[in-house]
């Protein structure tokens, strides 16, 4: 068998998968229109990222993760309060909104508005996972070696990425942060 034949670092590879928290399904990839993540660069959470090595195309499984192997543990600490006329639009935002904000380094992250006051926003950094154990049922649709410019920049290039979620937002220091948009 050649490299490629199985997951391991340096592989592309594509996943269609249902993410499952508490019996409710939480987000879907298809064959079709699968996730692509470059195997050992951190593109998905660390305890799916390790049930998949060694596995083939073709290969199905179904694997349940505590929060520290999924999303991490919620952390209390991990808000930030920052004052509304920081925030461009701030009079149109409401809790459980999802900003996404740049710090001052242009790193972009993704930030829940938790509460909001009179003068401020309290925004909270945990993933929306946090805290949660999580089930996915996955499998492993296509792979391929990555180019040397995907391994680079620690992604795929060229093909959809998917929605992967950052599960680690613990490069992002709490600079002064300014909005780009926000979904509700």
């Amino acid at each position: 068998m050649t490299t490629t034949d199985r997951i391991g670092n340096g592989l592309v590879v594509s996943l269609a998968y249902t993410l499952t928290v508490d019996g409710e399904e939480i987000e879907t990839a298809t064959a079709e229109d699968p996730l692509d993540y470059l195997h050992g660069a951190d593109n998905i959470v660390p305890g799916l990222e390790q049930m998949l090595v060694g596995k083939q195309i073709g290969d199905r499984f179904q694997v349940t993760l505590a929060p520290a192997d999924a999303y991490g543990e919620y952390d209390a600490e991990d808000m930030e309060e920052i004052a509304r006329e920081d925030i461009p639009d701030a009079d149109k935002i409401e809790p459980g909104m999802i900003l996404v904000l740049e710090d001052d380094d242009g790193n972009v992250f993704d930030a829940i508005v938790k509460e909001l006051t009179p003068n401020s926003v309290i925004l909270d950094f945990n993933a929306p996972l946090a805290g949660k154990t999580v089930t996915y049922d996955v499998e492993v649709v296509a792979m391929r070696p990555a180019e040397e410019d995907e391994i680079e920049h620690g992604h795929p290039h060229g093909m959809g990425m998917g929605d992967f979620d950052d599960y680690d937002d613990e490069d992002f220091g709490d600079e002064d942060y300014e909005e780009e948009e926000h979904v509700e």
